[in-house]
């Protein structure tokens, strides 16, 4: 029968006090703060649509683009959309100083107009043609789409567009969803004014064709 030495049986003896039973201090690994049910079932997939929609994934999107009514300062009426391009939002005008302010992504093109309009028409599931300036820039990215691309999931106006006119004339302004949900309260290489689809579903059921746009450009953000 082997036996340990005294020696080593002290040596493994504070092997085992020291080292074997020490745990150390855990990792902490930093946790983001639950996400309330509230803006789960706001943001949740919807399935009575031409095409299905997924749940945005709002890991993607700071808290402070998620769709909620706010106090808001402007001398427009209700029911006018004030888009603020420099601070990312969108905002519904509603009575007594308050607004719904939902979260944009702002696309080359949302930067290129500033002033009002209106929405002259709007669309679910719209088809979407690239510019021909976009053609001549990029033929074997868009030749094949000159005719206009079908809607669906990967159309990049997503599930609803609103067109905004001046005077009667297109300013190839659009106001439009995204699946890219990380593109939300970004500056973006492509597109005008995107939302969440969810998002902007809820604008298209609020917002009738003739209302006022007015679009914000620079440090003219007037939230409160």
């Amino acid at each position: 029968m082997l036996q340990l030495s005294r020696r080593a049986f002290l040596l493994s003896a504070a092997a085992f006090a020291s080292g074997c039973s020490f745990r150390g201090t855990p990792e902490l690994v930093p946790q983001k703060p639950a996400i309330p049910e509230h803006f789960l079932m706001m943001y949740a997939p919807i399935h009575d649509e031409p095409f299905p929609i997924k749940a945005a994934d709002l890991s993607q999107v700071e808290p402070q683009y998620w769709r909620q009514e706010v106090s808001y300062a402007t001398h427009e009426p209700p029911g006018t959309v004030i888009i603020d391009t420099a601070a990312r939002f969108l905002y519904l005008v509603q009575e007594n100083g308050r607004a719904l302010r939902y979260g944009i992504g702002v696309g080359k093109a949302g930067l290129e107009f500033e002033g009002a309009a209106v929405v002259q028409y709007k669309r679910e599931w719209p088809r979407w043609t690239p510019t021909a300036s976009m053609i001549a820039r990029e033929p074997e990215r868009y030749a094949h789409l000159a005719g206009g691309m079908e809607p669906g999931i990967t159309n990049p106006l997503g599930p609803r567009a609103l067109y905004l006119f001046r005077n009667g004339v297109d300013t190839l302004y659009r106001i439009h969803g995204t699946t890219e949900d990380w593109s939300i309260g970004r500056a973006i290489s492509s597109g005008c004014i995107r939302l969440l689809n969810q998002d902007i579903i809820d604008l298209y059921r609020r917002v009738p064709p003739g209302t006022r746009v007015v679009v914000l450009q620079g440090n003219h953000a007037v939230a409160v």
